[in-house]
């Protein structure tokens, strides 16, 4: 059937802020499904509140709405729209489904004549009720746990005597498995029902058998609407059941499974979405397998795109969102075009030659105290993926790109040796277990007792066993006497050349030359191609591997790198995504090849037809270098990925490679914040009054002269890691010891702290020699709170033009003395009308996109024109919309962590924003926010 030509104008449902257990993912699937429409001329107005994303930018849709999510923005939108005909709320994660049921319930759809496509109210309704689900899969003779649902306490305990321990208590319409658990035996029982109960809107859960131990895999589905189907990827996960899909280490496609057993789950899954009703689009569907007899048990079926099919999507190179957003509006499977050949069908099941490892990214570092086991609730806060030509290169790139300060898994020095601690890790899942599983068999614990504790799969276990033999054999050799075949094979099971390095006892830098100048193994770039190079790839998404063909082919066009921001996490998140891909649109708008290099696979940046070359490999210096030698680009722009991106300015300066905007020596001049504050004592700028310390009586000393409170920050970090208010000598002593322990040789910065100073930030836009202050945001609590967890307002509120001027002065002299090529934010205190620099970051920062959507300016586009040297800010009409305020709200997953403190300070918490606009401040949320302004200060 083809496309539905009733269909003119269809409504877009986002996901909100980002919180654990929906993140950016949902952003990318409906970025894509926006533009996957929008190629059929159908028109698209989105609503999302996410101030951070590109699915919120012009770019993306026809219209725009950053509105709260929530019923009355709905009609308001469907008023203001009387042409929409239609709404997909199947790309917003769990947020969306919910908005869109509620609405469905309250009549709105009916009442402005909008049908809902892509989604089966009924099967959702099946998929989420636990109940449903389990009596249609028994009607269906699909195996599930032996289980009931509870609606009070006392069925509860009642439905537990009567099934016997271990059980599982899931609850009802929940995201990331919130509130579920593992229960032994009675005694944590009745702690555990309540929090299921109370943790479900619908005060229910159910209750089940423990299968805690087996296998558990997941299939990507696609459906159209005559019922064809095709099995996008099998995803097997690495940990066994127990732990969290979103929490557990991934493969695709499954390696231990037996095609007999595949076969069948394959047929089972079809069944299941045959079963749960008649909708054309993507499908979920996960299964337990008994390690012992291979037994099938249907886990659950999640009726959208989910964090897997954005996983499956990378992993693959089929664009699920995109193709489910058109078999939405009618089209069939085989009318659609595969977009990575260009000229085959769509009707199609990728194969693929190379093997994908995703590793969960945890922030826990920021939530003292919190509980760091893995369960059934997902704590995770971001993502990478790693593609290799093998399960072991995949892995050890994976760990290259978590940004953890590891190398790859092990061969660094930081193994654990205490036997009793990897022991408790290895039967109590962490974020960490996957090292100490290495750890242990260096230590030489035995095969069977680490499989015994882990219950991972003995294949998976093998090849991390194989890496511990190749090291030994490495660390037999010295960088003269190691033969080329060993080196050849570890490079092929994915080790970094400072791994080597490590081995053999020499610099990085001397097995680089050694294996890549006089042993000649080099990098060479696969296409992503889906069909296992049986026809040919059009699209340019390429992973690196040591074999013999490269197919990646440099042109002779002037060409930029822009580098990415790497996993998402509490400090740096979707928001520099945002600005990599408008840098990527903006230097094809003036006329660069753009190749971006990122191992994000939630994101709009790694998406294979944002930039003219993808890349998708670890940022990390090595295989960006390798990459630079490949492409030769004219330069490397690192002022857009955050943190991530910046801290790779000083290799490439090192290396003589060209940084596109402001130089090195700005970068690292604003980091190093003794050097920092000579720069603004020169340009007559006011700044708190600090010192540099290094060691605990340097610091005592000091605290004499400065006086407390004190706010101590080491140099060179994200998110104000590490960053604390003192009160006295002791306070100070304990916390810059606990600094150098976490971050050895640390050069650490004590201001004295501005007590009840109010906190603003300016950023700007400048060329080198003129200035362009794009927003001044202020802060609405106190100084103290770290400027990404406190609620801010644009423009300001309360500051008077006296401060506006400083604030303006202080950004353009500091922007010029720095010598700035592109973006710059500001940090400032202001107490009695003076206003203070805390810091400055000469880059993309996490306001950057917040101006652009309240201001409808795309300002990352004009930076990037006046880095590349294209433009001078003077030659942009800045035409900036003022109507009333704009206030960023920060969104906290302080849920996933109940133990934890939720008090506020210079530490960065939150996950996410979201975006409010008030007209005037006498508006009843703006005075509720303001007079809760001290709620949550540290104390």
């Amino acid at each position: 059937m083809p496309k539905d030509s009733s269909i003119n104008h269809v409504l877009i449902i986002g996901s909100g802020p980002i919180v654990i257990g929906q993140a950016c993912e949902f952003d990318y699937s409906g970025s894509q499904a926006a533009r996957s429409l929008r190629e059929e001329g159908i028109k698209v107005t989105l609503i999302n509140s996410n101030p951070a994303t590109i699915m919120t930018d012009p770019v993306t849709a026809d219209n725009v709405y950053l509105l709260p999510l929530e019923k009355k923005s709905i009609v308001q939108i469907l008023k203001e729209h009387p042409d929409i005909d239609c709404v997909l709320p199947t790309m917003g994660g769990q947020t969306a489904l919910n908005l869109a049921i509620d609405c469905d319930k309250a009549g709105i759809w009916q009442k402005f004549g909008t049908r809902m496509i892509g989604v089966d109210i009924d099967a959702i309704e099946t998929a989420e009720n636990r109940e449903k689900f389990k009596a249609l899969m028994e009607k269906l003779n699909v195996s599930v746990c032996v289980g009931r649902t509870a609606t009070s306490f006392l069925q509860g305990k009642e439905i537990a005597q009567e099934i016997g321990f271990p059980l599982v208590i899931r609850p009802s319409y929940t995201l990331g498995g919130t509130g579920g658990g593992f229960v032994d035996g009675p005694d944590n029982f009745e702690k555990a029902l309540s929090a299921g109960l109370q943790a479900s809107p619908t005060h229910e859960v159910l209750i089940e058998q423990s299968i805690l131990g087996w296998k558990e895999y997941e299939l990507e589905v696609l459906r159209d609407n005559l019922g064809n189907m095709v099995v996008i990827c099998s995803i097997e996960n690495f940990d066994p059941m127990g732990v969290h899909t979103g929490d557990s280490i991934t493969v695709a496609p499954a390696m231990t499974l037996p095609d007999t057993v595949y076969q069948e789950m394959r047929n089972l899954a079809i069944k299941m979405m045959n079963g749960i009703g008649n909708f054309a689009g993507g499908c979920n569907v996960q299964f337990a397998v008994s390690p012992d007899n291979q037994t099938i048990i249907g886990i659950e079926i999640n009726p959208r795109v989910s964090r897997s099919s954005a996983l499956a999507s990378k992993a693959t190179g089929y664009p699920i969102a995109k193709v489910a957003a058109k078999l939405a509006i009618g089209y069939n499977l085989d009318e659609l075009k595969n977009s990575i050949t260009g000229n085959t069908s769509a009707f199609f099941e990728p194969a693929i030659d190379y093997v994908i490892v995703k590793i969960p990214r945890w922030n826990f570092d920021k939530f003292k105290g919190s509980d760091r086991k893995l369960g059934l609730s997902m704590k995770a806060v971001g993502e990478v993926m790693g593609i290799g030509r093998n399960f072991q290169e995949a892995l050890q790139k994976a760990c290259q790109s978590l940004e953890i300060k590891r190398n790859g898994l092990g061969a660094d020095g930081k193994e654990l040796t205490n036997q009793d601690m990897i022991l408790h890790s290895l039967e109590h899942p962490s974020w960490n277990r996957l090292f100490h599983i290495y750890d242990a068999f260096k230590l030489g614990i035995s095969f069977r007792t680490i499989h015994d504790l882990t219950k991972i799969d003995k294949w998976f276990l093998k090849q991390i066993e194989e890496l511990v033999h190749l090291d030994i054999t490495l660390a037999g050799h010295t960088l003269e006497s190691i033969p080329y075949d060993l080196m050849k094979i570890a490079k092929q099971k994915g080790y970094a050349d400072r791994q080597i390095a490590h081995l053999l006892g020499c610099l990085e830098s001397q097995v680089f030359n050694k294996r890549r100048e006089e042993m000649g193994i080099k990098r060479v770039y696969k296409l992503v191609d889906t069909c296992a190079a049986e026809f040919e790839a059009q699209t340019p998404y390429y992973y690196s591997s040591f074999g013999d063909e490269n197919e990646s082919t440099p042109s002779d066009r002037k060409k930029v790198v822009v580098l990415g921001s790497g996993p998402n996490r509490v400090g740096q998140g979707i928001e520099f995504d945002y600005s990599c891909v408008h840098g990527v649109l903006a230097a094809k708008e003036c006329g660069y090849e753009t190749i971006m290099i990122n191992c994000n696979p939630e994101t709009v940046s790694t998406d294979f037809d944002i930039a003219d070359k993808l890349y998708f490999e670890p940022v990390f210096w090595e295989h960006i270098y390798e990459i630079i030698l490949h492409e030769n680009p004219i330069g490397v722009i690192v002022q857009l990925g955050g943190q991530t991106a910046l801290k790779l300015a000083e290799k490439l300066d090192k290396y003589n490679i060209p940084i596109i905007g402001t130089s090195f020596r700005a970068l690292d001049l604003a980091e190093d914040r003794g050097r920092f504050s000579t720069l603004l004592k020169e340009n007559d700028v006011p700044y708190p009054e600090f010192g540099t310390v290094h060691n605990t009586d340097e610091a005592l000393e000091l605290c004499k002269t400065l006086g407390f409170p004190l706010l101590v920050r080491p140099s060179y970090v994200l998110g104000g890691q590490s960053m604390k208010i003192v009160i006295n000598e002791k306070e100070l002593e304990q916390h810059v010891v606990d600094v150098l322990r976490d971050i050895p040789n640390n050069e650490i910065l004590l201001d004295h702290f501005l007590e009840g100073a109010i906190e603003a930030e300016a950023d700007a836009i400048c060329d080198g020699e003129n200035v362009y202050i794009i927003g001044i945001m202020q802060h609405i609590e106190p100084a103290g709170i770290h400027s990404g967890d406190s609620y801010a307002v644009l423009p300001p509120y309360n500051l008077g033009d006296l401060v506006v001027r400083q604030i303006e002065n202080y950004t353009e002299r500091i922007a010029l003395a720095l010598e700035t090529k592109g973006l710059i934010n500001i940090q400032f205190a202001i107490k009695n009308d003076k206003v203070y620099v805390i810091e400055a970051n000469p880059r993309a920062s996490r306001t950057v996109p917040f101006i652009c959507k309240a201001y409808q300016e795309p300002y990352v586009n004009y930076a990037t024109k006046v880095m590349l040297g294209e433009n001078k800010v003077t030659d942009f009409k800045f035409n900036p919309v003022k109507n009333g305020y704009a206030i960023k709200e920060p969104v906290f997953s302080f849920h996933k962590f109940p133990n934890v403190n939720k008090e506020l300070g210079p530490e960065m918490k939150s996950t996410g924003e979201s975006i409010y606009f008030i007209e005037d401040l006498l508006d009843d949320y703006f005075l509720k926010i303001y007079s809760e302004r001290n709620l949550y200060l540290s104390k």
